[in-house]
């Protein structure tokens, strides 16, 4: 019998020792970047060794790699949302795992109760792995086939009923969340500053390419998209208690806001508006990597990490 099972990556039976030590963390995450050709990560050369002790001939406590080709030293933390950090990689492996792993993600508070970060470096920890998640929409191809598009409002139960801005539904002042998914597909979800059929119509067209087929509900807001599409725009009448026609329905969609608001409630509680969109990309990146196992899903992550940066100065870029 297999270690890790025969359905899993071997990356899986790795994380655990990457999680408890510091150099089987290093050796990890240094695998996972640039496989068995290590390279330069300031100008890519692949001309380059690890600078050891003379005397125990054991790696740099640092861990540091220099490049022949430019002189300069390097880290696996460099060019990457690691960069400038001064968290152990073990806690970083443990916190990319976690969240790779868990169906509805893990708190700060969690991650601090296990690693003994303060809040604050757990927060802004999580905030650097939520980045490096997030999917570039400008380079994979636009959505095709049959898209379901929904949009949900994000916050907890009116505290006073009567109040004038304790509104539920459209005209609350929640944040809303659109999502568009492409059925047997990925999806694209992000916050939206105000809901609007304008705004609505240009982020659908924005991102499903026009032989594509649109389902929606029956809010006017979409009314009209169709002529931008092939296939066509069909919707559902949810007032009228009509969820499912056939094949026209957004359950997918309305799954998707389930397991994010499920995760909101239960797992981080209270998500300020300017922070919400990183908590969205997060449950995007599982939604998105649902078929691979959490082996496949932490290295597809950490690779995702290499080429941004997350300064503390700019919480919400």
């Amino acid at each position: 019998m297999s270690k890790v099972g025969s359905n899993k990556s071997e990356t899986v039976g790795k994380i655990p020792e990457a999680c408890a030590s510091e150099n089987a963390a290093v050796e990890f995450l240094e695998s996972i970047r640039w496989g068995k050709h290590p390279c330069c990560a300031r100008c890519k050369a692949h001309d380059v060794y690890q600078m050891k002790d003379r005397a125990t001939g054991e790696r740099n406590s640092r861990y540091l790699w220099r490049c022949r080709e430019c002189g300069k030293q390097y880290t696996v933390r460099i060019g990457t949302v690691l960069e400038d950090s001064r968290i152990p990689l073990r806690h970083w492996c443990y916190a990319f795992w976690m969240a790779c792993a868990s169906k509805k993600g893990i708190s700060a508070l969690q991650v601090m109760r296990q690693t003994g970060l303060t809040y604050k470096s757990a927060l802004f920890l999580m905030h650097r792995i939520r980045w490096a998640m997030r999917d570039d929409y400008s380079k994979p191809p636009k959505m095709t086939g049959t898209v379901e598009v929904d949009e949900t409002f994000v916050g907890g139960k009116p505290r006073y009923r009567g109040h004038p801005r304790n509104v539920r539904g459209r005209g609350t002042a929640k944040p809303p969340v659109v999502a568009l998914i492409e059925r047997g597909g990925g999806v694209r979800a992000a916050p939206m500053e105000y809901l609007t059929g304008h705004n609505l119509k240009s982020a659908i067209r924005e991102h499903v390419h026009p032989s594509a087929r649109i389902i929606t509900d029956q809010w006017k807001g979409y009314q009209g998209v169709g002529k931008h599409f092939d296939g066509g725009h069909e919707t559902v009448n949810h007032s009228r208690r009509e969820y499912v026609r056939g094949d026209v329905y957004t359950n997918t969609a309305e799954s998707f806001f389930s397991l994010l608001k499920r995760g909101l409630i239960g797992t981080f509680h209270s998500v300020s508006k300017k922070h919400l969109h990183r908590y969205v990309d997060e449950f995007a990146f599982r939604h998105n990597t649902r078929k691979l196992d959490d082996g496949a899903r932490v290295e597809r992550a950490i690779k995702g990490a290499e080429g941004k940066r997350l300064l503390y100065r700019q919480p919400i870029c």
